[in-house]
């Protein structure tokens, strides 16, 4: 009953070479046979595959493509060699529904200090240039935004899902591996970190959890919900997923 940001699975692996490649196996929704190998820009390689499939059949299908596997994983860690921790300074990149934002650290004594969205950069205003003031003060702006931007889009789906009698109460909360989740009370939590991607990403992790209202588990039913609400979720998610290293 949750979206999460790395879908946990069981983990397999095999030999390329001098290279051991391990991949999570994770099941595929009912009515789909075929295994669907997703290599993810933070090197994960995940594995959808048939529940009833046994592991050794899943392992001999991804083995056969296991060289563009192993393209895949040299390309996104060649990438990951020039990204850097953040640093909080001015002129880094940081994300709002979507879109790279410059941010500009303006340090003055006698000027309160928050956070202003100034076309197009990130200015934060702090009494003293230390980087842990000024990461706080992001977060506490994201988490602000983030309420108001997903209350707005829940009022906006909620006329979509028309087994939700009632406007869900929405806990915004700061998760280390979900974007969302759903309590069996029909309380919808939303990760603020979310706010940085775009609003369709942002639309699918609520629709998901409002589908999980009909639905607890995720079963054919459920997919047959979200396919009714939003016939691209499945290519939203790999938006999502593939982005999911620059949100945080």
């Amino acid at each position: 009953m949750n979206v999460p940001i790395h879908e946990p699975g069981r983990t397999l692996g095999f030999w390329y070479g001098d290279e051991r490649i391990t991949f999570e196996r994770v099941k595929r929704r009912q009515g789909s046979d075929k295994v669907l190998i997703k290599v993810h820009p933070d090197c994960r390689v995940v594995v959808s595959a048939p529940e009833g499939s046994h592991d050794d059949a899943v392992t001999a299908a991804v083995k056969q493509r296991a060289r563009w596997i192993h393209e895949q994983l040299r390309d996104f860690r060649q990438q990951q060699e020039h990204i850097t921790p953040r640093r909080y300074i001015s002129g880094e990149s940081h994300y709002y529904l979507g879109k790279q934002h410059l941010l500009k650290v303006v340090v003055d004594p006698d000027q309160p200090q928050g956070v202003k969205l100034l076309r197009g950069r990130l200015e934060v205003s702090v009494r003293a240039a230390e980087a842990d003031k000024v990461k706080a003060l992001l977060n506490a702006w994201y988490k602000t935004r983030a309420r108001e931007v997903f209350n707005r889009r829940l009022d906006a789906l909620l006329p979509q899902t028309l087994w939700v009698t009632e406007r869900p109460p929405l806990r915004i909360l700061t998760m280390q591996t979900q974007w969302g989740s759903c309590s069996p009370q029909g309380r919808i939590t939303l990760n603020p970190h979310l706010v940085k991607a775009p609003r369709e990403c942002i639309d699918y992790v609520i629709l998901h959890e409002l589908c999980h209202l009909a639905e607890h588990n995720h079963s054919e039913r459920f997919y047959r919900l979200m396919g009714q609400v939003m016939p691209r979720w499945e290519k939203v998610k790999s938006k999502l997923d593939d982005m999911v290293y620059r949100y945080f």
